[in-house]
């Protein structure tokens, strides 16, 4: 037979003016014990009913019942069915119940002698979600329920559990209707202070007292012992990802989670961030319950004053309801009380991730549900923990960022080098070699005829302007890198300017077929604030490297217009080879060679584009260069600040015929529009 109703509960509703206790084992225990040591010591015959909860528990105590049982016939031992426990009738009587039964959730002792009556009626409470602390020990299991020495209440349990017996057990009814008959007085009243703690024992009551404390000091050990465990075991992950991995991201994404199981908040938040950040992108989150994601989310900082607090004072911010305006922190989350209510904050815990002194970072925990929740120290020592480790972790991810930051940079300077060795070999050697033989031949040949040794001469001086051109350029380059370069700011006409860069152009272009140089200029240009000489020295440059690359059937366009109030924009386009669009970001680069530094078929030690985007963005513009691929021309541009002030009247387009540009035998067409 399974019974579902509880005995605690037909007490309690039998007579309402008890009031249940809580009790540890060890205390049921030793209550039981001392109402046994009762029965084993009494000269009369006394009524004993015990309820144990599993066969495994009765077996321990099977010993002392063998001895009650011979100083009294009315002892009734129930318990679950099982291997070692059945329903029988031999030195006492043995009550089985099915496992379903609510017995088996029951801890009941009923003891009515002459001189002596208690009863011990008691529940086993279920350990609470939250409660994984401590080792699973018996010790540590709570009872809910009654014990006292008051005569009705003791009848009144026997009653109850002489009832469920002949329930159980039929063939008992004409004995538990002795007991009844013997033991249970139906005209008893019940007392006027009656509330089920206890009774007139003293020692019984304070040894249960004792006991009572002794377990509750053991729980809250246990409960140490398991936070410092937790927070130990949590630490020791967290430190062994970063120990294994220097990527933040990992690392962030790793302690989000552990942290957030481990702290059953609703919402975990982890971020780096500094003292100046307006906000932050929150991509390391978890989440517990059902609660809306902040993944993604731009989460601000600059309008929230608890993270000024924080960032100023590097404390830790511990806010159990954020709805209490008489709370801590009140006037601060007023401030952001739309925040609060749109991610349905309730309670808040801020931990800065601080390294000597600076904010690198926050941990956030967010609980979400209706009820507010009190922070324990044991929360925020578990959080502190993590911190600690998370704000190493930043640090040395930084440092192997800059490392590698330092990296890439060595692995530049090394190409860079060996780029120099490359094109200085070439460039140097080449001429050199002209040089010598020229020389060496003149020296020899003293009967050579002029005509021969002019050439020879020419020859020679060609490739030292070559070489001196080399070494000026790497003179500039690296003044101008060093930015030890002094500029000489002007208003200028860009009119002026373009005129030099063609003049120098034809000046030292030989007799080789170029291709037509077009200019396209609007009439009335405003000055331009520039240094002259450095901007004639780039108009020159892009329009040689044009021309290198552009056949001479081709064409080359200068043009300047005026895409803002402040800067004017100059545009020289060829019809030429063309860049590839990948390679568009590293033209600008030193040494870039478009063919490769030994394979090209054009001269130059591609300084020429590194040099004119040092001194455009040292006169305050910007350089880039457009492609749509190979043999599809490319255009490169630059901007030059305007000169403040009215239209200058010098800043005047020069006009020409248009059918008929102007052109010089042996040098580049100049082809002027307005």
């Amino acid at each position: 037979m399974s019974n579902s109703t509880s005995v605690v509960e037909e007490l309690l509703s039998a007579i309402p003016q008890l009031r249940p206790s809580l009790y540890f084992k060890t205390s049921l225990t030793a209550l039981s014990h001392a109402m046994e040591d009762h029965v084993l010591a009494g000269a009369g015959k006394s009524l004993v009913i015990a309820s144990f909860q599993q066969e495994r528990f009765y077996l321990q105590e099977a010993n002392r019942y063998l001895r009650i049982a011979e100083s009294t016939d009315q002892v009734y031992v129930l318990s679950a069915l099982g291997t070692s426990f059945v329903s029988h009738s031999n030195n006492y009587e043995t009550i089985a119940f099915q496992p379903d039964d609510a017995l088996t959730q029951e801890w009941h002792l009923v003891v009515i002698g002459a001189d002596y009556t208690a009863c011990l009626i008691c529940r086993e409470r279920s350990p609470e979600p939250s409660a994984n602390y401590g080792p699973s020990l018996d010790q540590t299991r709570r009872f809910e329920g009654i014990w006292t020495q008051d005569p009705y209440v003791s009848q009144k349990s026997a009653a109850i559990l002489l009832n469920r017996i002949a329930g159980y057990r039929p063939d008992l009814a004409d004995k538990t209707a002795i007991a009844h008959q013997r033991f249970i007085d139906p005209t008893l009243a019940p007392t006027t202070d009656l509330d089920g703690s206890g009774g007139p024992d003293p020692f019984t009551q304070r040894l249960v007292t004792y006991l009572q404390a002794g377990q509750y000091k053991l729980l809250k050990a246990y409960k140490a012992i398991s936070a410092q465990e937790r927070r130990e075991r949590l630490v020791n992950s967290i430190t062994s990802v970063v120990r294994q991995s220097l990527d933040a991201t990992e690392i962030f994404s790793k302690a989000a989670q552990e942290l957030g199981q481990a702290s059953q908040v609703c919402r975990c938040l982890i971020y780096p961030c500094s003292a100046t950040d307006a906000s932050v992108l929150i991509t390391h989150q978890h989440l517990n319950n059902d609660v809306e994601s902040l993944l993604g989310e731009t989460w601000p900082l600059a309008t929230n004053p608890l993270f000024d607090y924080v960032q100023d004072t590097k404390e830790n911010i511990a806010i159990a309801d954020t709805q209490d305006q008489a709370a801590p922190f009140s006037q601060e989350l007023a401030i952001i009380q739309p925040l609060i209510e749109r991610w349905q904050i309730r309670s808040w815990l801020m931990v800065p991730l601080t390294y000597q002194g600076r904010l690198v970072g926050i941990i956030e925990l967010h609980h979400c549900q209706p009820q507010p929740h009190n922070w324990s120290e044991d929360d925020i020592a578990l959080v502190d923990a993590i911190a600690t480790q998370l704000s190493v972790a930043i640090i040395q991810a930084e440092a192997y960022a800059n490392l590698q930051d330092l990296n890439h940079q060595l692995e530049a300077l090394d190409r860079t080098r060996a780029n120099l060795i490359a094109i200085t070999g070439h460039e140097l050697r080449t001429p050199l070699s002209t040089i010598q033989v020229c020389l060496e031949s003149l020296a020899t040949e003293p009967d050579m005829p002029n005509k021969l040794r002019q050439i020879m001469l020419q020859s020679a001086l060609e490739d030292a302007e070559r070489m001196r051109k080399l070494v000026q350029d790497f003179l500039t380059l690296s003044r101008l890198e060093s930015g030890r370069v002094e500029w000489n700011l002007e208003s200028l006409s860009m009119q002026e300017c373009v005129d030099l860069a063609l003049s120098s152009i034809r000046g030292s272009h030989d007799s080789t077929p170029a291709p037509t140089i077009k200019v396209k200029m609007p009439k009335q240009l405003p000055l331009v604030r520039a240094d002259g000489e450095w901007l004639v020295e780039v108009l020159v440059k892009l329009l040689d490297n044009a021309q290198k690359f552009t056949p001479a059937e081709g064409k080359i366009t200068i043009q300047v217009t005026r895409p803002s109030p402040t800067h004017l924009q100059v545009t020289i386009a060829d019809t030429g080879r063309g860049i590839e669009p990948s390679r568009l970001q590293i033209v600008f680069d030193r040494f870039y060679q478009e063919e490769g530094a030994l394979r090209r078929t054009t001269g130059g030690t591609g300084l020429g584009l590194a040099m004119c985007r040092q001194i455009v963005e040292g006169l305050g513009g910007a350089i880039w260069a457009e492609s749509e691929g190979k043999h599809k021309g490319s255009q490169f541009h630059f901007t030059v600040p305007v000169a403040q002030g009215n239209l200058d009247s010098r800043n005047r387009t020069t006009k020409t015929n248009k059918q008929q540009p102007a052109t010089l035998p042996g040098n580049p067409s100049v082809l002027l529009d307005d």
